[in-house]
């Protein structure tokens, strides 16, 4: 049924449907997110960006805080523990064309959370209070907050948390349906979303296990949220975000992509890649894209995707990851694996 609220604000950016992207270290680099918002995404957040200045001059940091060229409005995620220093990075980035500034309180690696950031800040609540009190005091353009249920099973503490960023002036909230301890191993719960929802007047975003558009339009209805944010359910598969939003207006589903689609979006994709971090970096981040892809491409069995995953994996130039999307979808599926290593291999341009 189609859901006739009104769509989601953040401040004064009005989102054009319910699917979000999610920020994820690694992945929401500037090239995935153009795709997904070329696919349909409704707001995509950047990759998670250090509070401290001093680590800026990084080509990580230089990277990850590379918006050129983008639409708004422009997410920018920042991490860290310091409620001063946090507050003057949403001023920095705020300042170099960042349109909303979200803060990370849900990230569980152990890197960020031994530095007291990311989900390790829900055990504190009090600094929770200071840190968005003071990032939103910071900058004109609105803040969002992304957080985790609570720390672990007995600590669920995201209606708190919630409540406290709502009187913060936090403008939307993003919920992942797991605890920290839990990382992303089990099953995302989603009464937590739905209390959090009921106990707070702003946007909240559902995020969690979210793969397809069944699953989006349920986990709506169960939890009353406002959009979904979609995370690993888009590696692979950015076709999603137009999946889900066709779904959510009209209650049935979108064809799947053919193809030549498949093929033209692969390209694309490859192209930015290489563009945007230069033939060797990008050649190496390419690899895990592929993976991602193939994962999701049901003409292959796991024997052919293995074969296929360590051809393209010792490929080392742009042209020839060029080669292999060609002839990816040139043959029939039973002799693709064995067609596209001789291809590749022929064109001289596999790795010795």
């Amino acid at each position: 049924m189609h859901d006739a609220r009104p769509l989601p604000r953040i401040g004064h950016h009005q989102l054009p449907n319910r699917v979000v992207l999610a920020p994820m270290a690694g992945v929401t680099d500037r090239p995935f997110r153009a795709l997904c918002r070329r696919l349909g995404a409704g707001l995509v957040v950047g990759e998670m960006v250090t509070s401290d200045p001093t680590l800026w001059h990084t080509r990580k940091s230089r990277l990850r805080m590379d918006h050129r060229g983008e639409p708004g409005p422009r997410s920018v995620q920042i991490a860290g523990g310091d409620a001063e220093m946090l507050a003057e990075a949403a001023r920095l980035n705020a300042a170099m064309g960042a349109e909303i500034i979200d803060i990370n309180m849900g990230c569980p690696a152990k890197k960020v959370c031994n530095k007291a950031a990311g989900s390790a800040l829900l055990r504190d609540e009090a600094l929770v209070a200071e840190i968005v009190q003071a990032v939103v005091a910071a900058v004109e353009v609105p803040v969002t907050l992304k957080i985790r249920t609570g720390w672990c099973a007995e600590s669920n503490n995201g209606e708190r948390v919630a409540r406290i960023a709502e009187d913060a002036g936090i403008q939307a909230l993003a919920v992942h349906g797991r605890h920290r301890q839990q990382r992303y191993a089990g099953t995302a719960e989603y009464d937590t979303i739905a209390a959090i929802k009921a106990a707070v007047g702003i946007p909240v975003f559902a995020n969690g296990d979210i793969d397809g558009p069944e699953k989006a339009r349920r986990i709506l209805d169960y939890t009353g949220a406002d959009a979904v944010m979609v995370g690993r359910g888009a590696q692979g598969n950015p076709w999603i975000f137009r999946e889900i939003d066709h779904y959510l207006r009209h209650g049935e589903p979108l064809a799947p992509p053919q193809d030549e689609e498949r093929a033209a979006v692969l390209r694309d994709h490859l192209t930015a890649l290489h563009d945007f971090y230069g033939d060797h970096m990008g050649v190496r981040i390419a690899r895990k894209h592929l993976g991602w892809y193939l994962a999701g491409d049901a003409r292959f069995d796991d024997d052919g995707r293995r074969a296929l995953r360590a051809t393209f994996n010792g490929l080392e130039s742009p042209r020839a990851q060029h080669r292999f999307i060609d002839e990816l979808f040139r043959h029939d599926p039973a002799a693709t694996p064995h067609r596209v290593a001789r291809a590749v291999a022929s064109d001289g341009t596999r790795a010795a």
